[in-house]
């Protein structure tokens, strides 16, 4: 991944290299490093992301990789890692890079503070340790997916939720990502130039008012997105665009469906922010919590 946006030298040469490192699947170390890095937004960098560094010789063999991609003292790498194994980790800590390890840095004060002592092993939170929870993910995917794009709305009264907009305001990747992190049934239904001419919510969605939430976005995104899918065409136009966004938010302000725009916004702060304005639940440990909690 390419974090933009480096303000003195656009050029690869200049991309600060960072590696994500674990003995496990290196989502955490991925999740972390991604949000630290996003507070330096006027610097670029190149990320590698190694998971599964579980004997010494792998993690040998990524020293040796690391120290000769170095490059300049100033360009220094940067590792993120979530190395369970200590005899791994030390290892890796002969590189040359910056190593970040959150287990070295947080773990020994929980410990303190818990009065126990840590498995201290990665990958944890990513694995099946609860199977009703899982089982309850699953059938939350599988739900989004057949109620994609208002393919049927048989089962509307089982959703969590029912996400509506125009075509490519995010509808889809919402509903995925609010099933897959939140466990949450999540339906999407496309308002159509039909609808807009309607005085009315379409038939489909309207006895489901409660559940609606809408996107929008500007028509200026929103013909950039439909112009990769459909080049020149009326649908992408810039005219079709602004009609279509003005037309969906009259329809949510009259029918009092709470909506957000999504125009500078990540699919993750989507679903949350849907989640906290929607007020709904996500599943913890097999009890129903408020998401904020």
């Amino acid at each position: 991944m390419v974090l933009n946006n480096f303000m003195n030298d656009p050029s690869p040469s200049r991309l600060r290299k960072v590696y994500f490192l674990s003995n496990r699947t290196a989502i955490t170390a991925e999740t972390l490093g991604h949000s630290l890095l996003a507070q330096f937004p006027g610097i670029e960098f190149s990320s590698v992301t190694i998971p599964f560094v579980d004997n010494v010789n792998k993690a040998q063999r990524i020293v040796d990789r690391i120290d000769s991609e170095s490059g300049d003292d100033d360009m220094q790498p940067i590792v993120i890692s979530t190395m369970a194994n200590e005899e791994i980790g030390k290892i890796i800590k002969q590189s040359r890079a910056l190593v970040l390890d959150p287990f070295d840095r947080f773990l020994p004060d929980l410990e303190s503070t818990l009065h126990a002592h840590s498995i201290h092993e990665s990958g944890k939170s990513h694995r099946i340790t609860n199977e009703s929870l899982y089982e309850s993910r699953i059938e939350a995917i599988d739900f989004s997916l057949v109620h994609d794009d208002g393919m049927t709305t048989k089962m509307y009264d089982q959703a969590d939720i029912i996400i509506i907009g125009v075509s490519r305001s995010g509808k889809t990747p919402t509903c995925l990502y609010l099933a897959l992190q939140y466990g949450l049934k999540a339906a999407n239904y496309p308002i159509t130039e039909e609808d807009m001419d309607s005085d009315k919510l379409p038939g489909s969605i309207s006895a489901f008012k409660k559940k609606l939430f809408g996107l929008t976005t500007s028509p200026k995104r929103l013909a950039h997105i439909r112009e990769e899918r459909r080049p020149n065409s009326r649908y992408a136009s810039i005219d079709q665009c602004k009609y279509e966004v003005r037309a969906v938010e009259q329809m949510y302000d009259t029918y009092q469906v709470p909506y957000i725009d999504t125009t500078t916004m990540s699919i993750e702060e989507i679903a949350t922010q849907i989640v906290a304005i929607a007020g709904l639940h996500r599943i913890s440990r097999g009890v129903m919590t408020p998401s904020g909690i």
